[in-house]
């Protein structure tokens, strides 16, 4: 059975750390914050000048002007600071952030990333994404494995436009974990979703991979 959304969530917050400083992109990402593991301090920081996000408020606490950088009302934890997007992307590009939890359209066998051109629609650009790959210390991509008409997403080369190039370090899917071998270029399939084989995987990847001699079930 394929994995739902919030299952790809919950296994890309198990690789969160006590201290982390991450950043979440736009879309499935940002349910990464409901799956925290219970005790872990972990500080989400935001574009627009966030370091600090709490949960999602419930209706009695939303603060409009209290945003993450897509435009989601968010609430602030103790601690919590604000400052300009021009903080927050010296941040980003100071190497600061730990982690960054992305979402794709499309990831090389090399680990290039295509994530803010959507083909025949209007976009205003890839917003910090650009700057997150190249200055976060870990990158890890969720996404479904295929697009719609089962076309591939997971390809030899990303035929979009890159956000960046050998960036992603870990791809979370509906279907699989991969995890980029940093000295042969190439993803090792590490583990299946529950019910879902290699033969699947080969199936509906077009690029190439390797499967690991420990293969295991994503913990659900």
């Amino acid at each position: 059975m394929p994995l739902t959304r919030e299952q790809i969530t919950q296994r890309a917050a198990k690789e969160l750390r006590d201290g982390f400083i991450v950043n979440l992109g736009i879309g499935m990402p940002t349910l990464v914050a409901n799956y925290v593991p219970a005790g872990m301090d972990i500080w989400l920081q935001s574009e627009n000048g966030l370091l600090g996000m709490g949960p999602f408020p419930s209706e009695a606490e939303v603060d409009a002007d209290l945003i993450n950088a897509g435009k989601q009302t968010v609430t602030a934890r103790s601690g919590a600071s604000f400052f300009s997007s021009a903080d927050s992307f010296a941040m980003i590009r100071g190497g600061h952030v730990d982690l960054t939890i992305l979402g794709a359209m499309q990831v090389s066998q090399e680990g290039d990333l295509a994530n803010w051109m959507v083909p025949g629609k209007l976009v205003k650009g890839m917003g910090g994404a650009m700057d997150l790959v190249a200055g976060a210390k870990k990158v890890i991509v969720t996404m479904e494995h295929v697009a719609k008409g089962d076309a591939a997403k997971v390809v030899k080369q990303c035929s979009l436009p890159l956000t960046g190039k050998r960036c992603v370090d870990m791809l979370i899917t509906d279907l699989c974990v991969m995890e980029m071998d940093p000295d042969k270029r190439r993803f090792i399939l590490t583990e299946l979703a529950p019910g879902v084989t290699v033969e699947e995987i080969k199936k509906k990847t077009e690029a190439e991979f390797i499967v690991s001699p420990n293969l295991k079930t994503v913990a659900v």
